[in-house]
């Protein structure tokens, strides 16, 4: 039987010159929140999930805890060879697990390089396995490592990639599927649950953390953008089959591999007229920064059944700070919020998480403002996927006070707003 939660705080994990992964026992594991380290909690700890990767941080120097009076320690040197350099290392988790600590670790040096976009979660190591200071905030399996079968994968989108070879957006998804291996994309084509609808080559913002788009001598974008617009038939080619026949089935235009689907609004309002003329099955979602709320308002008309707002701030500053707007602003994106809502449809916040900022009194003081005013549905706890000195020096985090933690601020939502739901994936509705 695997337990939940370790029976000691786990040992500080490095990795050596030659980019071996250690562990030294002397030092605890560190966690970090903002710009504090914690010693996380026997019951913050979790095993290492299924289908997680670990990341070495190069220059990069891992802080643990010392075990005679829990402050914080630096390693800087090899304990099997002073001479050697060594790495901090974190965790990137599988879906459904949210951090409560990121990695502990102080730069050799001041303007290195930002590391790539991705969620670095504090780790360490004890009785035989790695485990990382998380929690599971979805107990939706729809992207479990152990539900992929990587050749059942492959032959069913190359056999839908030969059945449809004047579909672009099907193409487009299979090197999303066998390159990027994207879990939405292989959903797609194993027929199952939540279908990528990709529609939009521009945006109207220009994230720092933009995951699909980055400037050159910036860290690489994770992954192409969409260099075209799908034609209705194209995306009801793929949306209906898959309304159809999926369990739970849902599609969902606003996805990582392109811009902001509201600059396409009128081609998604056709595509969404034409597939609820075949069938009334599934759910339409939207995933989306929630710029024009003229355009939700527009296909909220047309027949979508869910938003899922993007967000990393409730206050006006830090979003603007990471997004960097093109013509709207935050109180856009609550309208659209509100545009929704009057329209009785689902609506969803990706809040992005991020220990010492989301969890920030000031931030949690300027989001419960937020949800009490504008009263969404859903709150999905996504990781924020970026450096976070580098995000901390985007949005100018500048703390009054010390961070409430991850699972004090949880714990006041559900206190305080006890009809508020909490996960990681868009649910479906029909």
């Amino acid at each position: 039987m695997q337990l939940l939660h370790p029976d000691e705080i786990p040992s500080l994990v490095y990795a050596n010159q030659q980019g071996e992964i250690k562990n030294f026992p002397d030092i605890h594991m560190a966690g970090r929140s903002g710009n504090f380290y914690f010693k996380p909690a026997l019951d913050e700890l979790i095993p290492l999930p299924e289908g997680s990767e670990l990341f070495l941080l190069p220059e990069r120097l891992p802080i643990g805890i010392s075990p005679e009076n829990d402050s914080p320690v630096l390693l800087d040197h090899n304990p099997d060879n002073a001479g050697d350099m060594i790495q901090a290392v974190a965790a990137f988790m599988a879906p459904a697990h949210t951090a409560i600590h990121t990695a502990a670790y102080e730069s050799v040096q001041k303007d290195i390089a930002p590391l790539p976009l991705f969620a670095y979660t504090a780790i360490g190591w004890h009785n035989g396995k790695f485990w990382v200071s998380a929690f599971r905030s979805d107990s939706d399996c729809r992207q479990d490592a152990g539900s992929f079968d990587s050749e059942k994968i492959k032959k069913k989108t190359i056999q839908k990639l030969k059945k449809n070879p004047q579909n672009r957006l099907i193409q487009h998804l299979g090197k999303c599927c066998l390159t990027y291996g994207c879990p939405a994309a292989r959903n797609y084509f194993l027929g199952r649950w939540e279908a990528p609808l990709p529609t939009s080559p521009s945006c109207n913002a220009r994230c720092v953390g933009c995951i699909s788009l980055q400037p050159s001598g910036c860290c690489p974008a994770t992954q192409d953008r969409i260099n075209f617009t799908p034609k209705v038939s194209e995306i009801s080619g793929l949306a209906v089959p898959h309304l159809k026949q999926a369990q739970q089935a849902i599609v969902s235009f606003g996805q990582g591999c392109e811009g902001e689907p509201l600059l396409q609004a009128t081609t998604i309002e056709k595509a969404i007229r034409s597939i609820r003329s075949q069938t009334e099955c599934g759910t339409i979602n939207l995933n989306s920064n929630s710029s024009l709320p003229g355009q939700i308002k527009l296909l909220a008309e047309a027949g979508l059944d869910s938003l899922r707002v993007s967000l990393n701030s409730a206050r006006e500053t830090c979003h603007t700070n990471y997004y960097r707007p093109v013509n709207f602003s935050l109180a856009d994106v609550l309208e659209s919020i509100d545009v929704m809502k009057q329209a009785d449809k689902f609506v969803s916040l990706n809040y992005f998480i991020l220990p010492g900022f989301t969890d920030d009194p000031d931030e949690f003081a300027a989001f419960c403002n937020l949800v009490s005013t504008h009263q969404p549905d859903l709150i999905q706890l996504r990781n924020l996927n970026m450096d976070p000195d580098w995000y901390f020096e985007t949005v100018k985090y500048q703390p009054s006070q010390a961070p409430m933690g991850i699972r004090t601020w949880l714990a006041e939502l559900k206190r305080l707003f006890p009809a508020l739901r909490f996960g990681y994936f868009n649910p479906s509705l029909r």
